[in-house]
């Protein structure tokens, strides 16, 4: 009977930390008050990529400029036939101005993928970790629902290894990989293991503490996760997700006086409407 209760509360806050997750990465520039900074959380769903669906720099396109405005479309095809007219050198170099163009206007498929075709032509661990910090990126912004979201974590995964193939000392590539296995492509302890490699090299990594606290609130070890984002607000800095995270490590464990101070540090970091009204149900259900 706890074993079952226990579950269901794990399965509510993975589902829960989806969405906030989301809402932190979706709204990052929003969401920080002047003069702090927030780490961008991978979202916690697990994928496999098995199923991953295929998906082409055409398809990613024209689905995004469904969304922009008709100024915007205008600029992204006059680079379009620049890029399709380039060649050599200069095809690369238009490929990055319309990368920069959709990361600009927030749309981080196409611009990853443009990415990838850069580091395809002219392969480098730079090149590959560019269209792998992207992809995560657009892991990270897409709705947990779209079945996208399993091809660029994939993508992500292939281009922090081969930014590593070609030089593993890049502590970046490493997390990356960590975090693109922990979220699902891999087995999720090869991912701590690297993970765990990068903090010990690098103590103040912000993503590879984040996403160790996050696999531990995860897995339901919740002292380990207090412990986590604990150390990662002494001694990395205190941000809205990393207050947030402490809180429902909290209140997972009845600790609902923690809980509230840290859900309240989280709301007095954010600027972000969306995220504060959630922040109050969550207080709201824990002052009755």
């Amino acid at each position: 009977m706890l074993n079952n209760i226990r579950s269901k509360q794990v399965i509510i806050i993975v589902a829960m930390l989806a969405l906030v997750g989301f809402l932190f990465t979706r709204e990052i520039k929003g969401l920080v008050k002047p003069k702090e900074d927030a780490a961008q959380v991978p979202a916690s769903t697990e994928l496999t990529n098995s199923n991953a669906p295929q998906l082409s720099l055409e398809e990613a396109s024209s689905t995004a400029k469904n969304l922009i405005s008709v100024a915007s479309t205008k600029e992204i095809t006059a680079l379009e036939n620049a890029y399709n007219s380039a060649s050599g050198e200069n095809k690369n170099a238009e490929a990055n101005k319309l990368a920069k163009k959709w990361d600009d206007l927030e749309h981080a498929i196409p611009s990853a993928m443009y990415l990838e075709l850069v580091a395809k032509n002219q392969p480098s661990s730079t090149s590959w970790l560019a269209a792998g910090d992207r992809f995560l990126k657009a892991f990270d912004n897409t709705p947990e629902e779209d079945p996208v979201r399993a091809t660029v974590l994939q993508k992500a995964n292939v281009s922090f290894k081969n930014a590593l193939a070609i030089d593993s000392t890049v502590i970046d590539a490493k997390t990356g990989l960590g975090v693109t296995i922990v979220n699902g492509a891999g087995a999720p302890m090869e991912g701590i293991r690297l993970l765990m490699q990068v903090v010990a090299k690098d103590p103040k990594n912000l993503k590879a503490n984040m996403n160790l606290g996050l696999f531990a609130i995860k897995s339901g070890q919740f002292d380990k996760a207090i412990t986590r984002f604990k150390d990662i607000i002494s001694n990395i800095g205190g941000t809205p997700d990393a207050y947030f995270y402490l809180a429902t490590a909290y209140e997972s464990l009845g600790k609902k006086n923690e809980a509230i101070d840290a859900y309240l540090n989280s709301k007095k970091l954010t600027a972000n409407p969306t995220f504060i009204k959630f922040i109050d149900s969550k207080l709201a259900e824990l002052k009755k």
